[in-house]
């Protein structure tokens, strides 16, 4: 257990920065103030008032391009429970059947630069695999709508299905994919997708509702996602969603359009201490005041509340499945992405190279502090983009012979499995100037590290890195490639100890980068403990040939 002053309550926020140039989020927002009413709660029938982060959200969410077009496509909105995502789901449903919900022009003069008109053909669905899913949203709608709105907009609101005036409605629909097929929504709002699974229809309720929305003639048909943190595993909807975004966000994807917004405890949050939860509790909560965290304490404390429910659902973090190597809080703990490596300082470096399938990666590890970073990687692009992928080997040259231009390269280990011309290539240019040989003895060579070789020397440096990292005694650059290969690891054990490995053979959850970074941690161990790197301040070796091979 780790203790100590209480961590700080600056949360983890996943989401665009700033405000976006062009937004009907203004108007939006002006909307509900005027027409709809706060539905539950001690404020109950008084003027709903969005939060400052719900209405942040609302300007992101409606946020358009230079032609008038909406940037996002999809949205998800994750957050802790309680945080009021069904009530905002709902006040969003309520515009778009009755507000200002589609561009009329770009107008500079207006507020966010864009006037909105109502659609004139709205068609919301309140989309869950229940009804008792669906109804924590629908349930709203009776005392959402101001007396006013209701007499204005002719409003009809019953249990499963509300009408306008004006011929739109809103509708809750549950898991019939084969219902829902041929619908042409104007929104879509998934309720729960930490519940869509295969095995209640959720995934094909999904993919319909996917290419439901994509038949819209002017294109703004959406889909908004609110959902707790999933459970890794499940292989729920909210899982794939999330793993799309981080492809997204790494530039693995060329999707665009994907809205992603988070807000998560500290990542060095501890239930154990009480002080830090609380903490914790009040960075993931934001300004959603009306939140007990007090009462909240008491429910994580009891014993028939499971720790990893606590951090889903009231942390709002990720938690680490039963196998998996590394978990997301440790991990992030680690981050120091406003560490500098200079130009000249001592490195070692680690190469797992691939050809078409898996990604090719290069970790960095400072020898004076260990401190990691990516040098490179090289990963097959999803969809179209990738059927034809080969890594480019001429880049990837480059970047090694720009490493050893920029820093003072000590060690070098380089996974040989079809690479072998490139490293030996590698080892005559640059061997003279490492302080160890990757292989020792009759095959000796001062870069090439065949894994296959080695699996008791990896295993151990595995069990190693998995400990430092449990103590928060590792520090790495933060990339978000790193981050996504550490979480993908899965725990193999073997004859010799735990390593690491893929979900399975064919798995597009890569792991690269995570085996170069135990690969450099373990060199720099190498390198302090050699006797050349001891006794020369230089890191040049003593009788190392010139011209290796």
């Amino acid at each position: 257990m780790r203790t100590g002053a209480p961590p700080a309550v600056k949360p983890v926020y996943i989401g665009p920065a700033g405000e976006p140039r062009l937004t009907l989020g203004w108007q939006v927002i002006s909307w509900m103030l005027d027409w709809l009413q706060q539905p539950d709660g001690p404020d109950a029938g008084s003027m709903f008032r969005p939060t400052f982060e719900q209405a942040r959200f609302l300007r992101w969410w409606y946020a358009v391009d230079e032609s008038g077009r909406f940037v996002y496509r999809r949205g998800t909105l994750r957050r802790m429970k309680g945080w009021g995502k069904d009530p905002l789901a709902a006040a969003i449903a309520a515009v778009e059947l009755c507000g200002p919900c589609r561009v009329a022009r770009l107008d500079p003069v207006a507020d966010g630069g864009v006037v909105g008109v109502p659609h004139p053909a709205p068609w919301v669905q309140v989309a869950a695999v229940s009804k008792d899913q669906t109804r924590n949203t629908m349930t709203l709608f009776p005392r959402l709508f101001s007396k006013r709105a209701v007499a204005e907009y002719g409003l009809d609101i019953g249990k499963e299905i509300i009408y306008s005036a004006a011929g739109g409605r809103i509708e809750a629909v549950t898991s019939s994919p084969r219902a829902l097929e041929g619908g042409r929504p104007s929104l879509v709002i998934a309720n729960e997708t930490h519940h869509w699974l295969a095995n209640n229809d959720g995934h094909d309720m999904a993919k319909a509702v996917a290419r439901n929305l994509a038949k819209s003639r002017d294109g703004s048909a959406r889909m908004l996602e609110i959902t707790n943190a999933h459970e890794p595993g499940e292989d729920s909807v909210a899982e794939r969603n999330w793993d799309a975004w981080q492809d997204i966000s790494t530039g693995r994807s060329r999707a665009t359009g994907v809205l992603y917004d988070s807000l998560e405890a500290p990542p060095d949050t501890v239930m154990a201490d009480r002080e830090s939860l609380r903490a914790g509790l009040l960075a993931a909560r934001g300004d959603s005041t009306w939140l007990d965290v007090d009462r909240l304490i008491e429910e994580i404390y009891d014993p028939a509340t499971p720790p990893s429910m606590s951090r889903r659902f009231y942390l709002n973090q990720i938690v680490a499945a039963d196998d998996a190597w590394a978990s997301p809080q440790d991990v992030d703990a680690c981050a120091k992405p406003d560490v500098v490596v200079a130009d000249g300082e001592a490195i070692a470096i680690f190469f797992d190279g691939s050809v078409s399938d898996d990604s090719t990666g290069l970790v960095g590890c400072r020898v004076s502090d260990g401190y990691l970073f990516v040098l490179g990687c090289w990963e097959k692009p999803l969809g179209p983009a990738g059927s034809d992928w080969r890594v480019d080997r001429v880049d990837v040259d480059r970047v090694v012979r720009q490493i050893f231009d920029r820093y003072r390269v000590v060690a070098f280990f380089a996974d040989v499995a079809g690479w072998e011309s490139y490293i030996d290539q590698w080892g005559q240019e640059f061997g003279d100037q490492l302080v160890i040989d990757a292989t020792t003895g009759r095959s000796r060579h001062p870069v090439a590290w065949d894994m296959r070789a080695h699996v008791p020397e990896f295993t151990q440096a595995a069990e190693w890195f998995e400990a430092e990292l449990r103590d928060h005694a590792i520090i790495h650059d933060g990339d978000a490639r790193l981050r996504q290969h550490l979480l993908n690891a899965k725990r193999a054990p073997n004859r010799w100890g735990v390593s690491i490995r893929k979900e399975h053979r064919e798995s597009a959850r890569k792991i690269d980068l995570a085996v170069c970074a135990v690969g450099a941690r373990m060199v720099r161990r190498l390198v302090l403990a050699s006797p050349s790197w001891a006794k020369q301040g230089s890191g040049k070796r003593a009788g190392r040939v010139v011209g290796w091979g």
